[in-house]
Formats: C-alpha cells, structure tokens, sequence
C-alpha cells in the first residue's frame, strides 16, 4: 500500500512490485519507509528504488544511538516519552496489567495518549487493506513532520545528510542481498592449509585446537600446562621463560618478538585461532551460499547505514573485520573484476574540511599529508603522524607528545576545534557532527563514583567526543561517496559489493572496470563538493586522495 501527496490531498493506493519498479523509473518519487526492512522485501524482489526518506535513519540521525523502531520515531516526533526499551524483541510486550492485541484494529493505531501500538510496529505485513492504507498514512504523515523538523533548524547541512543516510539504507538491503564474491573452494583450502581438514567431528575439532596449542606450548618447560585462552595464564607462561609483561596485548609482544621464540609463535597462535574460531568452517556455512550464476558463491550479511555512535557503517558475517590472512578467495567471477577504491589519510584531511583551519587545509594539498606537517614540526614523518593521529584519538602522551604540541601552534584552528569537542564532551554535552548528526554523551551521578573514577570517566568522554567529531564527519563523506557511486553504477552490471570506512569494492565486467575506476574518481570529487560547498567552501581545497586497483581478488589491492 503506498500513499501520495496529490494537491495537498493524501491519496492511497495498493501497488505491486511491477507497479513500483515503473513509477521509480518513470516518476522517481523519494519514497517514505519506515526503515531498511520496508526496502529488504522490494530488494528480495528486484525491486531496487533510486531514492528514499527513510524514517528510522532520520530519527537516529536526530536522536543519536541504534534505536528506530516506528514506535520511537512516531513518539519523538509527537513529543511523547520513548517507548520502553525493547524485550524479547517487542516494546510494549503484554504484563499482567496490559494486554495488547497482536493484529490492532486497522482503524485505531495510536493509544490513547497518541502513541503508536506496537502490533503497527513490526516488519511483517498485516493481514487486511485497512491496515496497508492507515500504515502507509502514518508514515507519509511521519516524513513531513521530520521535514519540518529539518527546515525549521535551518540547517542545509542537516537536509543534505538525511537524504544520504537515507540512501545508504537503500545501498545496505542491496549489499545484503547480493553478497560478497567467494572462492569457495579457495577458501575451504586456505582454512585447510591454516587451521587443519574440515573436522568430521567433536574429536578432529578437539584434536585440530590442541595441535594450534602445541605450537605455543612446545616452549612450556616440561612438566607445565597452561590454558592459552586465559592471559593470566598466557602471562604466567611468559614469565616462566623469564618474560615479564604487565599485559599480554599484541602491540606490546610484537616488541619483544626477538626475546624468545615462543613470542612470534603465540602471535601466529592468536592469528589461527582467531581464524578457526570466528572465520572457519563454521563461519563458511552460515555466511556463504550461492551466487547470482552457476558454480559461483556470496559471503552475505545485515548491513547497517548507521552505528548507534557516530555515524559508521556496520556490518555482520565479520565482512567489516576480515583477516588479511584470507583476503584471498575475496575473488572476482569469472569475466568479471573488483574495481577498490581507498581514500587515503581520510580523518585527518576531513579534520582540515570541517575545522577550516587554513594551514591544515594548504597541507592537504599534497598527496602524503604527513610529509608537509612533519616538515612544519621539524619531526620525521612518523612522529608527525603520531601527533595528528594522537591529537585526534586523545592520545597525549607518548612518542608524539613533542610533537603534538608542535601541532598546537602551527595548526590552532584545528587543534582548538578538537579541543572544544573534548571539553563539552567532558562535561556530558551531547555533540553535532559537521552534518549534524547528535552524538549522544554519558554523565554518571556524581554520588555513585569517587571523585578519582568521575575524573577519568569525563577524560574518556572527551576523547570520545574529540574523535566522534572526526570519525562521524568522515563516515558522512564516506557514505555521500558511496551512495553517489550507486547511483552513477544504476542500470549497469556492475555493483557495490563492500564498504569498510575508507574503502569500496566494486564487482565489474572486466570491460567496464576503466569506466567504473573514472565513476569512483569522479563520485568523490561530487561527494565532496556536496558535502562542503554550501557552507564551508574553504574545505573545497582540501585533497581527497583515491588509490585505485583493478585486481581479481581483494588481496591484490593490498599487496
């Protein structure tokens, strides 16, 4: 059931799927959804819209956090108390003094006290036209409110984020449906040759993670038994071969791989039993099935427009955390090629844009932002990069410390930019990213910690918020990027197949790949130019550098 605006009048009517394929071809209306499930079942059907007004990624963009489910927006939006917090999947579950009907009558679909019902707030179609048409009706009715919500703010930034983050849910259902490309036969090898045989059962699983162990373990003095699960054990093992280490973190035994030999081996144990735990068989069969052509496979998961911090993509099925160890049967179809697009020192030239802090942005200029700011600091390169990253993460102290300060004076617009971010954030002041997304803060009762533990809580909180400011402005670059890129790939048989947070992956023809790597170069510089143009046009200087690869697996690109 979909509703119109007519001459000010709402006119609903019942569509099928042909129905709305052609009026997005022929009208390309900006469609009003309740959230990314509405576009999963017109996806499922091949039904792929050009654009949207997607309702739960306006609410979050307006709200901060992951929670939108109709019945939040709708009471924001009427200014009433937000439903209570979801259990066992429902809002407002039946307790022994309420009662609510699990198909509401069509015809009254608010509470008395103007609050969506909750059977009006679920993701499967209700039986009966009623329902379709007074379902559609509110959520017409909910986009004008969140529009008028965005005009009276007078924001045009605000205006231009909510219709990308709309579209990034649109470009999620379909990276949902159509997956990533597999070698699945490369893949069962690779684990093969990594972790051991698939293990026929509970015994060859037992067998294959005690000859992990042993790798680690032919070290022990005789005699010892150490859990390499437990780092208390992990630390009680180093200490036995005369290694003393307050933590058992990677960073710091990678510094110490040339004490011992059993250091680089319990660095290659975590790296396998990472694989054998979380990428393995069992990670292949839930994840993986069949391809769009015979004898091909797609690595699928949920995609999210949206994390409830600032702003980045998420996806499940581990697409977002992949090891580089098995990149390799991220492979091509056959005929066909990934086109990768990286974006190069991403969070510090979007610092420069959004800051507006003139030295930053005469640095971006150069291809390698770092070489120019060492150059200012008087440092080697990676003190400089020390510094901006450090400047960025909060992290004051340390290898970039000299230099950090350094920062401060060759660069203070940018540098009191973050600062200010970490002082509200201290304080429990939510934050506005450059496109205004709310960046939710925390302030726990003063009474309830010791005046020690409230001091490093606001510390935490302003490194938080200094890198929110950074990270959700660069997620929103990121995703205008992406979804200009889907929209230039539209009636092409190439497609977006990945999003990391500075990084697309596109599954081309091997013919088409030249005019998909223009696509991706050309989409940046117009999601920039949209992003920055209208209100902040000095950031127009600043240089987004793409490096891009044809490769035919994604290993290639990071060789």
């Amino acid at each position: 059931m979909v509703a119109a605006r007519r001459e000010h009048e709402t006119v609903v009517e019942p569509l099928g799927f042909d129905d709305v394929r052609r009026l997005d071809s022929e009208v390309g209306p900006r469609w009003v959804t309740w959230s990314q499930h509405t576009v999963r079942h017109l996806v499922a059907a091949e039904v792929r819209l050009t654009r949207c007004w997607d309702l739960a990624a306006v609410h979050r963009l307006a709200v901060g956090g992951h929670r939108a489910e109709p019945q939040a927006v709708w009471a924001r939006l009427h200014g009433l108390p937000p439903p209570a917090p979801i259990a066992g999947g429902r809002s407002d579950m039946p307790d022994l003094f309420h009662e609510h009907d699990r198909f509401p009558d069509p015809d009254q679909p608010l509470h008395g006290d103007g609050a969506l019902h909750a059977g009006w707030s679920d993701d499967t179609p209700q039986p009966g036209a009623a329902h379709g048409e007074a379902w559609a009706r509110l959520a017409l009715a909910a986009a004008d409110l969140q529009q008028r919500w965005i005009a009276e703010s007078g924001s045009a930034r605000l205006d231009t984020t909510a219709r990308s983050e709309s579209a990034i849910e649109l470009l999620c259902a379909e990276l949902r449906r159509d997956g990533l490309p597999i070698d699945l036969t490369a893949a069962e090898q690779l684990l093969s040759n990594l972790i051991g045989p698939r293990p026929a059962s509970e015994f060859d699983l037992a067998a294959a993670r005690a000859a992990r162990d042993q790798l680690v373990l032919r070290h022990a003095p005789n005699g010892s038994a150490f859990d390499l699960r437990s780092p208390g054990q992990v630390r009680s093992l180093l200490r036995r071969v005369g290694i003393e280490v307050p933590d058992t973190r990677a960073w710091r035994l990678e510094r110490l791989v040339d004490a011992h030999p059993l250091i680089p081996d319990l660095l290659r144990w975590r790296k396998l039993e990472r694989i054998a735990t979380t990428y393995g068989y069992g990670w292949l069969d839930q994840y993986v099935a069949e391809g769009p052509t015979a004898g091909t496979h797609r690595l699928r998961g949920d995609w999210d427009g949206a994390d409830g911090a600032a702003g980045r993509m998420t996806a499940t099925a581990g697409l977002h955390n992949l090891p580089r160890e098995l990149r390799s049967f991220i492979a091509a179809d056959p005929g066909h090629r990934f086109v990768r697009a990286d974006l190069g020192q991403i969070e510090p030239r979007v610092l420069a844009a959004i800051s507006g802090d003139p030295s930053l942005i005469a640095a971006c200029s150069e291809a390698d932002l770092y070489l120019p700011v060492a150059r200012r600091l008087a440092v080697d390169r990676p003190a400089a990069k020390v510094a901006m990253l450090g400047a960025m993460y909060g992290q004051t102290t340390g290898l970039g410390a000299a230099a950090l300060r350094g920062l401060r004076s060759s660069y203070p617009v940018a540098m009191a930019f973050l600062d200010q971010a970490d002082a509200a954030a201290q304080v429990g002041t939510d934050l506005f990213t450059f496109g205004g997304r709310r960046v939710p803060m925390w302030r726990a009762p003063a009474t309830e910690f010791a005046e020690s533990d409230l001091r490093r809580q606001a510390a935490a909180r302003g490194r938080y918020g200094r890198n929110a400011m950074v990270q959700g402005a660069a997620a929103e670059l990121f995703k205008t990027w992406a979804v200009t890129v889907r929209a230039r790939l539209a009636g092409t048989e190439s497609q977006i197949v990945l999003c990391l947070h500075d990084e697309l992956l596109i599954h081309a023809p091997t013919a088409e790949t030249d005019r998909v790597a223009a696509i991706l170069s050309g989409a940046l510089a117009e999601a920039a130019h949209r992003t920055y143009a209208p209100t902040a046009p000095a950031a127009l200087a600043v240089r987004f550098p793409i490096d891009l690869a044809i490769v035919g697996s994604w290993a290639e690109a990071k060789s």
